[in-house]
């Protein structure tokens, strides 16, 4: 269904930078943190961010997702992402079932700080489905119900998987109820709802919402009316490169991958103003007072030579986007929005180095792989074997033994697999498209040293840099993303420059030309400070570590992940830095009247001893009219910190 809203045109964007560091960081070379070897670790708290209490639920390395805080600071609930690899030998093949919601009781945490937090209970989710980003507590009243809903996306994790929203009732946290499960868009005719990968609820009055991230399709913007949440319904749909003439993505800058991937709304002035991270596509601003009519305000712009590179390494590199997630200020003047970038290496030239086809082609590093720079030379090369698509149920990929003539290998060369993105659209494949990390498992249980992922036909007909999926990794292996044409010239497979049809007239098991790919560095992801009103970009920040090419490997994941604002100082902010730890941030101005002298400087954090890793932020104010800070750490469970 398409239930398109008028969407109006409007702005754009710039940008400047701060840098700013943390005691005591170092190396830990344990590797509890992430898929690098090793993690950032710390002194403990500093500057204005105190530590309080923490509440182990889990010592599974990256089980906790997201934070989400009842309205009255009492209840904290986290979300059990689930088994990380989804369908590991360890569990036979099938995901254990034990994702969901964990629930914790704070509620003495801004009265008697010697009444520790604790876990009370937990809400299961379906079975192989599980939550991630999407997970948010708010008041709702309407004529149809008067309480605490809890919001929960569902993404799939195994064959039993259902998507949609999740809405339970948890005004009593000890006795949740649920109102309804798994509703959103379906294709026509269809039982199981698409899966989604965040949500945000919103009560406006008479009415209540949510919208939530359809991963299946575009319009990838859906919005439902939960006034009454034991039926929610699909009210709008929106793909907001639509939204303007010439769309909101920047193909020439190579930023063509363009989705809604979260979004918040907020009462500003009278309307509901939806803000939304659509990744390539910039932060966007929608007044969504009318969701089945939404009015498109605006969207920012990358600049053309990423800042933060420019000035921390010197160099002119194109910015990668991932816009992520960003909420307003509450004084709505500022938002603040967080690029989250897993790759700090991008591809030097991807070249086929034999054959009639030798030259250069476009590549990209997937999201989650590794770049060429884990290898010892630092470059990926040698001959390829075509794979397939190598999901779990698609037909085996070959050992690298079992290919004639491909082994040995020269000293220095990798054995790598070259798998398509898909099955999308292909007849002779029927089976469930998958996410790369699942493609890039098989590979390596099958003895693969790197793949090399390649577009499908649909991709291929977008400009830019190629795209082949994120997502899911649980090995440390390269992962390389070429475009369509270079498989085709790969294999010398006709057509070699489109236009292409399924199925491909190429068995499993080919091999083919040879390939060499560097690595660039490029840093890890970071944060921008916006005008609200212009959508000008003001500063950016980045903790010194993330664009300092010594720790590119071996301390965890450096980017940003999450935002959330100080509920009383409109000045302040919290960002969850996953192995950076916790941020404090602030807004500071030379001259207060203009927006344009404001810039992001550090205030605080906390780094434990051991590492953190945290994935979602949410604050609240106590009892005690102070300020609190909740982290989720994805390999312990909730930890609690308060602005001094």
């Amino acid at each position: 269904m398409d239930r398109r809203g008028s969407i109006i045109a409007a702005a754009a964007s710039v940008v400047a930078l701060s840098l700013f560091g943390i005691p005591g960081a170092a190396a830990h070379p344990d590797g509890q943190h992430g898929m690098d070897e090793g993690h950032l670790i710390g002194a403990g708290a500093f500057g204005n961010v105190e530590f309080v209490d923490k509440v182990d639920v889990t010592d599974t390395p990256d089980l906790i997702a997201d934070v989400a805080v009842s309205p009255d600071g009492n209840t904290a609930f986290l979300a059990n992402w689930g088994e990380p690899d989804c369908a590991g030998p360890e569990t036979g093949g099938q995901t254990s079932p034990d994702a969901g919601a964990y629930i914790v009781d704070i509620s003495g945490v801004d009265r008697n700080p010697r009444e520790a937090a604790r876990q009370i209970g937990f809400i299961p989710s379906h079975q192989d489905s599980r939550p991630g980003e999407g997970m948010q507590v708010i008041e709702v009243t309407t004529a149809s119900f008067s309480g605490e809903v809890l919001v929960m996306n569902n993404e799939p994790c195994g064959k039993n998987a259902k998507g949609g929203v999740s809405l339970w009732d948890v005004t009593d946290p000890l006795n949740p109820k649920r109102l309804s499960e798994h509703f959103g868009d379906r294709e026509p005719g269809a039982r199981d709802t698409h899966q989604i990968h965040s949500a945000f609820a919103w009560d406006a009055g008479d009415k209540a919402y949510v919208v939530v991230t359809d991963n299946l399709e575009f319009p990838d913007v859906d919005i439902l009316d939960i006034t009454n949440p034991h039926r929610p319904r699909v009210i709008a749909e929106y793909d907001l490169n639509l939204a303007k003439e010439g769309g909101i993505a920047q193909p020439d800058l190579g930023l063509t991958d363009s989705f809604l991937h979260d979004m918040v709304v907020k009462q500003i002035d009278g309307r509901f103003i939806m803000l939304l991270s659509y990744w390539d596509g910039g932060y966007v601003l929608l007044d969504v007072t009318d969701p089945a009519n939404a009015v498109f305000f605006g969207d920012t712009d990358f600049a053309a030579v990423d800042p933060e590179l420019l000035e921390s390494l010197g160099v002119s590199l194109t910015p990668e986007g991932n816009a992520h997630q960003a909420e307003f200020t509450i004084d709505n003047r500022f938002f603040i929005g967080t690029d989250e970038d897993f790759g700090p290496y991008r591809t030097a030239p991807f070249q086929i180095t034999t054959g009639d086809f030798a030259g250069e082609y476009p590549s990209v590093i997937v999201p989650g792989g590794q770049a060429p720079a884990i290898l010892g030379d630092l470059t990926l090369n040698g001959p390829v074997v075509y794979g397939g698509y190598g999901c779990p149920d698609s037909a085996a990929i070959p050992r690298p033994e079992d290919v004639p003539g491909y082994l040995p290998l020269q000293p220095g060369e990798e054995k790598t697999l070259v798998l398509q993105r898909g099955p999308v659209g292909d007849p002779s494949e029927p089976e469930e498209p998958c996410f790369p990390g699942e493609k890039a498992h098989e590979a390596a249980l099958a003895g693969w040293d790197a793949v090399l992922f390649v577009e499908h036909h649909s991709g291929a007909a977008a400009e830019g840099a190629p795209f082949c999926g994120s997502g899911a990794f649980v090995d440390e292996i390269v992962a390389v993303c070429t475009s369509h044409e270079a498989f085709h010239r790969l294999f010398g497979l006709a057509p070699v420059d489109g236009p292409w049809t399924y199925p491909e007239a190429l068995a499993i098991g080919t091999v083919g030309e040879d390939i060499e790919v560097g690595s660039i560095f490029d840093g890890w992801g970071y944060v921008h400070l916006f005008d609200a009103q212009t959508l000008q970009e003001l500063d950016t920040y980045a903790i010194p570590e993330a664009h300092n090419p010594d720790f590119a490997l071996g301390f965890g994941d450096l980017s940003v992940h999450e935002v959330a604002v100080d509920p009383q100082d409109p000045s302040l902010a919290y960002l969850s830095y996953y192995s950076g730890g916790l941020r404090a941030v602030q807004i500071q101005c030379t001259d207060p009247a203009d927006t344009a002298t404001c810039g992001l400087v550090e205030v605080g954090g906390y780094l434990d001893k051991q590492g953190n890793d945290f994935w979602g932020v949410e604050t609240f104010v106590g009892e005690d009219g102070r300020t609190y800070i909740l982290g989720s750490d994805r390999d312990s469970g909730l930890w609690i910190f308060v602005h001094q």
